[in-house]
């Protein structure tokens, strides 16, 4: 396995649009998930243990960003043939077994993490209202091992200064994970 980290924000580049499947059985765009006042599109997969390390935290700050007007939504676009422990039967399992308060959806052709450049998981582009990009950062200083929950939230607090403001913080440290698993 090797981490990789995702390269710095490209400040006001627009949201790529999309449609997709969701575990729920339903198919959502990006205007149906984009917030009032701000969009958090997270690519995760269900078998990367930097992402494991930090779901409690990611469901306990989407409920948070949610409560200000955040609209939040997860995308799997791992290789899931190469990969079966990221099927979209696993992903409906993991959004079940966490209770996901947002979409769950499956890229399984690849091209939405491509039109966004994603990296790896988990790889979080916070938009403001405009969608512009206003974040490409980590969740907070988690890596592949349980932290203490006293740790800065970056993510979170990051997009409650683009709900509040439309621009995000200047300074950000960039996620890391494992790369996302492209078809050969």
């Amino acid at each position: 396995m090797v981490a990789l980290n995702p390269p710095v924000c490209d400040f006001d580049r627009q949201a790529p649009h999309f449609t997709l499947p969701g575990t729920d059985g339903r198919h959502y765009s990006l205007s149906d998930v984009a917030g009032d006042n701000s969009t958090l599109v997270m690519f995760i997969c269900n078998h990367c243990p930097f992402v494991l390390a930090v779901m409690d935290k990611i469901v306990r700050d989407s409920h948070d960003m949610k409560a200000l007007g955040i609209g939040v939504v997860a995308i799997c676009s791992n290789d899931h043939v190469a990969y079966p422990q990221d099927s979209f039967e696993n992903m409906q399992l993991m959004a079940e077994k966490h209770d996901f308060p947002f979409p769950y959806l499956h890229d399984a052709e690849q091209e939405v993490a491509r039109s966004y450049d994603a990296v790896c998981t988990p790889d979080f582009f916070g938009f403001n209202k405009d969608l512009g990009l206003q974040y490409r950062g980590r969740l907070d200083a988690t890596r592949m091992n349980e932290s203490p929950a006293d740790l800065r939230r970056d993510l979170f607090e990051a997009m409650k200064l683009i709900a509040e403001t439309g621009r995000g913080p200047q300074e950000q440290v960039p996620s890391i994970g494992c790369s996302i698993k492209w078809k050969a």
